[in-house]
């Protein structure tokens, strides 16, 4: 096992994450934030509570997408949905998605077709904490990555979360 993020490294790559979300959408004007259920939403709620502390919290427009029907893999497991909370229109808006790794790009595909049940909008980014850039089944790459790591097929990405797991850090396993 190898640590990829110190608690102390996540805290600053989430911050320095939300930073340069505002640089590309200032004011956050037209721009809505997707969190994706269930381990995106750890980081989408510490970057909005980063932003929140930046600009005025009602200029915030934050749901959470629940992909789990939408997934390409739902027959060969079972998957327990969770809860999608989108309360505003995502209709010509610039929508950043954020999850916690990226690795095939399978997740995202999935998060843009449940995305088009809320609308269509004009531009979509995508934020992670860790892009492992040598994985990829899909032409999909981040737009704001925390840490680019390039691992093997047999290799595992962890991301823990104080709220989840206790501790706050990335291993490779």
């Amino acid at each position: 096992m190898k640590t990829i993020l110190t608690g102390q490294q996540l805290a600053l790559t989430v911050k320095r994450l939300a930073h340069q979300i505002l640089e590309n959408h200032l004011q956050l004007t037209d721009t809505v934030i997707i969190g994706l259920q269930p381990r995106g939403i750890y980081l989408s709620d510490r970057i909005v509570a980063e932003l929140g502390g930046i600009v005025s919290p009602d200029k915030i427009k934050y749901g959470k997408l629940d992909i789990t029907f939408y997934r390409d893999d739902v027959r060969k497991s079972l998957h327990i949905a969770n809860q999608t909370d989108i309360p505003f229109s995502i209709e010509n808006k610039k929508v950043i998605l954020i999850d916690d790794v990226l690795y095939t790009g399978r997740t995202i595909r999935a998060a843009l077709d449940a995305l088009l049940a809320f609308g269509r909008p004009s531009h979509v980014s995508l934020c992670v904490l860790i892009d492992r850039r040598f994985s990829r089944e899909l032409p999909i790459q981040p737009d704001y990555a925390g840490k680019v790591i390039d691992t093997i097929i047999s290799q595992k990405v962890k991301v823990c979360w104080q709220e989840k797991d206790a501790v706050d850090e990335v291993v490779l396993i």
